[in-house]
């Protein structure tokens, strides 16, 4: 069996029925072997980097390792983003480059490049991935492909790396049963007295808290979250990885926490006198700069896979490394606290004071808030959100009401312009579910040819773009710190008439400038199962607000208060 044919053979025995790629000379004849195959199918992609956040967005979707091939020099190197996207959100991934080949690589040689396109991605991508394998024996692709694999899903998942040059994926091989590979042994954590010990500083305090982060999403523990959820009666916040981790409606949720995070959630956060972390990275965008503040001198557990992520920024915490999915099997016999309790009344009330559609108030025609709930309204029946990134990240996060199983994909630890449009094709290809797409005006750009993938495939995405006909999250950042002065994200930035462009592509569009005509525009987005674009006109000074004023902390906001240092964005 030659090797391309082999891994056409393992993908399909791994299930993975789809696949993403630009074709390219080193990569045609594995492309060729998995379309003779007939069991993974490929989705051409328009661009490398697309494919790459196609192949993230099944993999949070799925839990199975997006695949995604590209071949060599600029296709290689274009994955790159995808890769580091999958890496920084914890999502299984497996992306085949194709090499140049064997003879022709410059190996010790003086020189710069050998053959044509050679590059050495797997240098490149070592800081992004778990592993980087490059073949250079053809007898050792059934193990690497197999350790690929393992490597992907297990701990902490993400993204592997295999370079295959052209040579030896026409070489033959003498398929044996699988290889095994050697995992790290793990045990089942059991720790009785400090999972009793968690349980106590729970019951025992007046304002518990849990903090759910999008970890548990990457442990594929969501279901276990929601049953421990309901068995300890603890009011939730969530980081923006967490927002579909409990349905709007749930008694326990309370909203998302961090720079933009719902002001009330940030309040409660800070009154907490318990702490219970769960899949957190606790990064900048939670905590803000002030991390002595975010801790204070209450008990403060934190559960993780990764030993690295605890006590990092945020120190002095009790840090329980575990798989959370065994961590949240243990639930206790009876709730740890009553939902009608003060502290929970309390978070209601300051829901009250401080809600979400009122940090913009109806100073625009339409608030971005507030379209977020009509939108929800709309898409009942989608399986889903994926959202690019930008202002209107932040105002989906902070205002979206998901039903249950209702699921919230974005680019976190990346943050990368142009995941959604991708990452959605990548999901909705392997599932063929309708998915509503928000993306802002900039970001979409970044990826805007991935419609023709979208047309050719007749995928049922719902894309929403908020034209603020402007970078907006970084217009915010320079009306803080430079003086309203708005060099390239108004000044020398443009953005086309997104309607136009959708109807270019045989996709069915509406533009909308009016609060009036939103109830009837997004009557027509979701009339039917097939691809459908609207493009909502935002004022261009509407800001996400709250946000938090940098150097204090979490619970003093702009506009209400005012940050002490520069940030990033």
């Amino acid at each position: 069996m030659r090797v391309c044919d082999y891994l056409a053979s393992f993908l399909a025995e791994k299930r993975i029925p789809v696949a993403y790629e630009v074709v390219g000379g080193m990569i045609v004849q594995l492309l060729d072997s998995i379309a003779l195959k007939g069991q993974t199918k490929l989705i051409s992609m328009h661009h490398e980097q697309a494919a790459a956040f196609a192949a993230d967005g099944f993999g949070r979707a799925t839990g199975l390792p997006g695949v995604a091939f590209a071949t060599s020099g600029p296709g290689a190197t274009n994955l790159l983003t995808g890769i580091g996207s999958c890496y920084f959100d914890g999502t299984p991934a497996i992306f085949i480059t194709g090499q140049v080949n064997t003879h022709e690589q410059r190996g010790d040689r003086a020189v710069r490049q050998l053959g044509f396109q050679e590059t050495d991605i797997v240098s490149m991508a070592q800081p992004v991935t778990k592993a980087s394998f490059r073949v250079i024996n053809a007898d050792e692709v059934p193990s690497v492909l197999e350790t690929a694999f393992q490597l992907a899903t297990s701990g902490r998942p993400g993204p592997i790396l295999v370079d295959i040059p052209m040579d030896i994926q026409r070489r033959q091989i003498v398929p044996a049963n699988a290889p095994e590979v050697a995992t790290q042994p793990h045990d089942a954590w059991a720790d009785g007295a400090l999972l009793e010990r968690v349980f106590a500083a729970l019951r025992a305090a007046e304002r518990p808290l849990i903090l759910a982060g999008g970890g548990i999403r990457s442990a594929r523990a969501a279901e276990s979250f929601r049953r421990f959820a309901d068995a300890v009666h603890v009011p939730v916040v969530h980081s923006l990885m967490g927002v579909d981790l409990l349905p709007a409606q749930h008694p326990d949720r309370v909203g998302m926490i961090g720079s933009y995070g719902n002001r009330w959630a940030n309040h409660a956060l800070h009154e907490a006198d318990a702490l219970l972390v769960l899949g957190s990275r606790l990064d900048i965008r939670q905590t803000g700069a002030d991390t002595a503040a975010f801790r204070g001198e209450r008990p403060f557990f934190h559960v993780d896979v990764d030993a690295a992520e605890m006590n990092n920024r945020v120190t002095g915490v009790v840090a329980i490394r575990a798989e959370l999915k065994e961590f949240l099997a243990n639930r206790p016999e009876r709730p740890l606290h009553d939902r009608e309790s003060a502290w929970c009344r309390k978070i209601a009330a300051l829901h009250a004071r401080w809600p979400d559609i009122a940090e913009l108030g109806d100073r625009f025609e339409i608030n971005p808030n507030t379209l977020m709930h009509m939108i929800s309204a709309a898409a009942s029946n989608s399986a889903g959100y994926v959202v690019d990134v930008g202002q209107h990240q932040m105002w989906a996060a902070q205002s979206l009401q998901l039903s249950a199983g209702q699921r919230f994909l974005t680019s976190g630890g990346m943050g990368s312009m142009g995941f959604a449009l991708p990452a959605a094709i990548g999901w909705a290809a392997a599932e063929r579910r309708m998915l509503t797409v928000i993306a802002g005006d900039g970001g979409f750009q970044c990826n805007i040819q991935e419609l023709q993938t979208v047309t050719r495939n007749q995928l049922p995405l719902k894309i929403v773009i908020l034209n603020n006909r402007t970078h907006g999250m970084v217009r915010q950042f320079q009306e803080t710190y430079f003086e309203k002065r708005y060099q390239s994200t108004v000044d020398g930035y443009s953005a086309p008439n997104f309607s136009h462009v959708a109807k270019a592509y045989g996709i069915r569009s509406e533009r909308v400038t009016r609060k009036s005509e939103l109830e009837s525009a997004l009557a027509m987005l979701y009339s039917d199962d097939a691809p459908a674009l609207l493009e909502i006109m935002i004022d261009t000074n509407a800001n996400a607000y709250p946000k938090l004023a940098f150097g204090k902390p979490i619970t003093e906001m702009e506009p209400l208060a005012q940050p002490v240092g520069m940030e990033s964005t």
